[in-house]
């Protein structure tokens, strides 16, 4: 089984559980992601393998981070997630990339993730529910960071915390790559 069908079939199994968890029907989760009813059906029976906009809208309507969407094995309280392991949720043929490092759900979501933007490229974000908020530090480059329409230039060394309940987004407008790392801290379901 090829790594895209392991995480098919992860999502497939995580997302019909947690949404029985939540007590949630199929119209229901669709009214509260976004999300059509017949594509949550496609999810939910292996049958189609989402973008990363429809999962983090699911994982955001049930109030659990992607990591948990696409790993539920809950283990010790110390958990170890090797490079391998890591989880590689968007690319382009330039070479822009994220990666989820971990995630945890200790008092509500918790994910810290690695991003890299090649010049030229970017990365925009629907709002997350409210009291999300997401901190980054840029390690290289310089990060364009937009949040509800104003921009904001955050070169290497430097970090930021925002609300993500706004539109927002990431850009590298320089001549170097940007590497940085982010965490996304997501309020409990209520």
């Amino acid at each position: 089984m090829s790594d895209l069908d392991q995480l098919t079939q992860s999502l497939a199994r995580n997302l019909k559980r947690w949404r029985n968890e939540r007590g949630f029907t199929l119209d229901a989760l669709a009214a509260r992601s976004g999300v059509s009813r017949g594509m949550i059906i496609q999810i939910e029976q292996a049958r189609t393998n989402p973008s990363v906009g429809t999962t983090v809208k699911l994982a955001d309507a049930l109030g659990v981070s992607i990591t948990t969407l696409l790993d539920y094995e809950q283990g010790p309280h110390v958990r170890l997630v090797p490079p391998e392991q890591a989880v590689r949720m968007w690319s382009t043929p330039a070479g822009s990339h994220t990666t989820l490092l971990v995630g945890t759900e200790a008092r509500g979501p918790l994910e810290l993730w690695s991003w890299s933007l090649v010049p030229g490229e970017g990365s925009a974000s629907d709002p997350h529910p409210q009291g999300t908020t997401e901190l980054l530090h840029v390690v290289a480059g310089v990060l364009t960071l937009t949040v509800d329409g104003v921009e904001h230039t955050v070169p290497a060394g430097t970090s930021a915390v925002f609300e993500a309940s706004a539109p927002h987004e990431y850009r590298n407008d320089g001549e170097e790559p940007v590497e940085m790392t982010m965490a996304v801290s997501i309020p409990p379901a209520r």
